[in-house]
């Protein structure tokens, strides 16, 4: 979904300040994926990390960021699909 005055007419990607580029390695097999959560907190962004840690194996952030001007918050967390949380 693209909101309004969001459109990526130059296909460009972009990173939020703050957080590094997702590299080759974050995603070089089948089951590695990278989550980012938007969120309006702190709280809310990192229940979403609890509840995907209790399905998955997972490196979590311990901080979210903050793009200047634009609202709530933002966090990323990277998944192994292939493992349960308790392996």
């Amino acid at each position: 979904m693209t909101l309004p005055g969001r459109e990526n007419f130059g296909e460009l990607q972009g990173v939020v300040p703050g957080m590094r580029p997702i590299n080759d390695g974050h995603v070089a097999e089948p089951g590695l994926a990278v989550v980012e959560v938007a969120a309006a907190n702190d709280e809310t962004a990192f229940a979403v990390q609890d509840l995907l840690a209790a399905q998955w194996a997972i490196a979590p952030a311990d901080r979210t960021t903050r793009e200047p001007g634009e609202p709530g918050v933002r966090l990323r967390c990277f998944l192994d699909l292939r493992q349960r949380p308790d392996s």
